[in-house]
């Protein structure tokens, strides 16, 4: 596998991954330094090379308000990634808070050597990649991230769907061990319809932190179509002028769903556990494409 069509407008990225998925890096026909990454068919991630400040897809855009609020603006973080796609987060933090130290964890190999290959990470950016499954090299991280990290980002999808093991109580616990008193973690979860999963994960997560609050498009969170819901926790309550902030950034039209708000949404969703957790539910067709 390798980049490079005769004849094309632009070079073609492609790699074939170890579960047999082929993996591609395109550009994004409506922006001049846009590029995607596709996964068989369903669009991952999405990055503005010259100007990786820049967020596209919604729900990172949200991802990048809540980023925003962590600590003092522009100051430098410690992040944690589980799941690196084209690493358009650890861009972002590099661009925004210059001097972030960030740890990468992926488990294709391949998928990090085409993203290099095609969307080149920034000179200077302190972004370490470590490969393997998410859960385990958790455990194999330096000492010195325990109790450190002002963020860990989980948005871990085989495919288009996230596998059971990093979904479950005993999962999350080991993020939380990660973070600082008043550090935060983001989870990316897609869900449509009854809204099971997503519902099932807002309490876990409420099992496992003091504060937990989800970030969506309105649609969405109501499960009148499939998307992405980001659930935002931490050790240390939220309060209303960070909640406030959040729902005038946008995207429009959004929901921020905390409190009584986000207890209506569990609905007595049972907490998820290493025995019972599930993948995530299969998008519709067509519907990441």
């Amino acid at each position: 596998m390798g980049r490079r069509g005769a004849g094309d407008e632009a070079p073609q990225w492609r790699r074939r991954l170890s579960n047999g998925a082929i993996a591609e890096i395109v550009r994004d026909k409506y922006s001049q330094d846009g590029r995607e990454l596709i996964v068989d068919g369903t669009a991952q991630s999405h990055v503005f090379a010259e100007h990786p400040d820049q967020l596209f897809f919604e729900y990172i855009q949200r991802m990048g308000h809540v980023i925003d609020t962590i600590t003092e603006p522009h100051a430098p973080i410690t992040a944690v990634h589980l799941g690196a796609g084209a690493m358009t987060l650890p861009r972002y933090i590099a661009a925004t808070r210059p001097g972030s130290r960030q740890q990468v964890i992926e488990l294709e190999p391949e998928l990090v050597a085409l993203v290099r290959d095609a969307i080149p990470l920034p000179r200077g950016a302190s972004i370490r990649v470590r490969y393997g499954d998410a859960r385990q090299v958790l455990r194999a991280l330096p000492p010195g991230l325990t109790g450190a990290a002002d963020l860990v980002v989980v948005d871990i999808f085989s495919g288009a769907r996230t596998p059971a093991h990093v979904t479950s109580a005993e999962f999350y616990s080991a993020v939380s061990d990660l973070l600082n008193p008043s550090g935060v973690v983001l989870v990316n979860v897609a869900d449509g319809g009854n809204l099971h999963f997503a519902r099932a994960q807002a309490s876990t997560l409420r099992f496992v932190f003091q504060d937990t609050i989800a970030l969506a498009e309105t649609g969405v969170a109501k499960g009148r179509r499939f998307g992405n819901i980001v659930f935002v926790a931490s050790q240390q309550a939220f309060n209303t002028g960070s909640l406030r902030r959040l729902n005038a950034a946008g995207p429009f039209p959004g929901t921020v769903l905390h409190g009584t708000q986000l207890e209506r949404f569990v609905a007595g969703a049972h907490i998820v556990t290493d025995l019972t957790a599930v993948q995530s539910p299969k998008a519709p067709e067509g519907t990441f494409s």
